[in-house]
């Protein structure tokens, strides 16, 4: 069972976090690490952006490296702070939190927010590492583009806070998720989630 399902009646919304395989509980010790950015992308928001500070037992290795087009990473940067709004909202256990709402949109805004409520109604939050790869930006004029990028999940889990749990997950081929993203550059120039896609357990994503 992938840890989605365990928290959603339904697959179809966003597959955001957590791997397949058996369950098992844990406390919090032993789970954390450094943050860590890609090659050429900053962990600092660009100007504007709210800033993003998440507990030191959630992790994020970004291997976006800078392509040189300036469109394409601006995309990289927002997508890598739209993936950290949406853990602060869940961890501040709030579907409203306005860190996530800077960064989506639309259709893609209101899955977040269902997301964020099975987490705040179970209690739960997200815990561990999480990887970003393989991103390949398309652009659609000057002010559309496209993502589609890969997540590891093998090391990350959900925490249940009372009592607080971690509930470890085998690390399978659904650990590896696939996303398509559309996005738009807005008028603050922000570049927006409006949809997205996902893929568990995709091949072009497993090692």
């Amino acid at each position: 069972m992938n840890r989605r399902a365990r928290l959603l009646s339904t697959a179809a919304l966003l597959l955001l976090t957590a791997c397949g395989g058996g369950e098992g509980e844990q406390g919090i010790s032993g789970v954390g690490g450094a943050r860590s950015a890609g090659p050429g992308v900053s962990a600092t928001p660009p100007a504007g952006r709210p800033r993003i500070e998440l507990p030191s037992d959630l992790s994020y290795t970004f291997e976006w490296p800078r392509t040189g087009d300036e469109d394409k990473d601006a995309v990289l940067r927002d997508s890598e702070q739209s993936i950290k709004a949406v853990d602060l909202a869940i961890v501040n256990q709030d579907p409203l939190d306005k860190a996530y709402l800077f960064y989506y949109e639309g259709e893609a805004a209101a899955q977040t927010q269902k997301f964020i409520e099975a987490y705040a109604d179970a209690k739960a939050r997200t815990t561990g590492a999480y990887r970003y790869y393989a991103a390949a930006v398309s652009l659609n004029g000057a002010a559309g583009a496209s993502l589609v990028y890969c997540e590891d999940q093998g090391n990350g889990f959900d925490m249940y806070l009372k009592p607080r749990k971690i509930n470890r997950t085998a690390v399978t081929k659904n650990s590896y998720v696939l996303y398509n993203t559309r996005l738009r550059k807005n008028a603050k120039g922000v570049w927006v989630v409006e949809k997205l896609l996902s893929q568990r357990g995709s091949a072009q994503c497993r090692p």
